[in-house]
């Protein structure tokens, strides 16, 4: 089967069931996972993913971590000392209920975006598997604000909540070997950008010019930090650095 001309799965609204009480476990030695997946549709993604944030806060005062990491419907927790890890199982459930959504006044980030073309090779493909053109599928993709919900899979690479539901297209079959720096894509139920060249699985509709990830930057080496939003402008041209 050919990854780049087969779109053969549908990506299936979710079910609503009833709402499960988070599942939280350790993780070898030192860690500590709440998983929040249960949560969802019941609550969105963007409530959801803000209720961590807040537990994360929580957790971050305690400075009983060495690092907190958060992650979609979840977060992992790197304890310092090992002889807690019993209380932050047990106390993490009760911390869950008592979360409050709370929202991250982030900096909105406009970036420019040529869709299509060599920068967008899958967007002609994407646009007919939903039986749109590309035009409008370039305008529903270009007229909402993104929330960025956390960087993760490389540094610098943002998971973003907002894609229309009629974007919705499952990713590729065999991923690509390697995808130019700037690229933006959808898998599933997301769109996001590649800070850095690297293999990917995600359906390429366009690219930008803007560095997400500058390590080495004196002040932030990301562009974009969890809680910032992002919105993409559509542009005829761009000079993109040499491949």
């Amino acid at each position: 089967m050919n990854a780049e001309t087969s779109l053969n799965t549908r990506i299936k609204k979710p079910e609503m069931t009833t709402e499960q009480a988070p599942n939280v476990f350790r993780l070898g030695e030192r860690a500590v996972v709440i998983d929040c997946t249960g949560s969802y549709p019941q609550s969105s993604q963007l409530e959801i993913q803000s209720k961590i944030w807040w537990l994360a806060d929580k957790c971050r005062q305690t400075q009983e971590f060495a690092d907190i990491v958060p992650g979609m419907n979840n977060l992992t927790l790197f304890l310092k000392s090992t002889s807690h890890i019993g209380h932050w199982l047990s106390q993490l459930g009760t911390l869950w209920q008592q979360a409050e959504e709370i929202s991250i006044r982030g900096k909105n980030i406009r970036l420019p975006v040529v869709y299509g073309g060599d920068y967008g090779p899958d967007l002609e493909q994407l646009a007919g598997y939903h039986q749109l053109s590309c035009e409008e599928v370039i305008r529903r993709h270009s007229d909402r604000r993104y929330t960025v919900m956390f960087l993760g899979f490389q540094p610098g690479f943002p998971y973003l909540d907002g894609l229309d539901s009629s974007l919705y297209t499952p990713r590729l079959a065999t991923p690509r070997l390697s995808i130019p720096a700037g690229s933006i894509g959808i898998g599933g139920e997301q769109t996001g950008i590649y800070p850095a060249s690297a293999p990917g699985g995600w359906r390429l509709i366009g690219r930008t010019n803007q560095r997400l990830f500058t390590p080495e930057s004196s002040d932030s080496p990301t562009l974009v930090q969890p809680g910032d939003t992002i919105q993409f402008m559509p542009v005829d041209s761009l000079i993109f650095d040499a491949e």
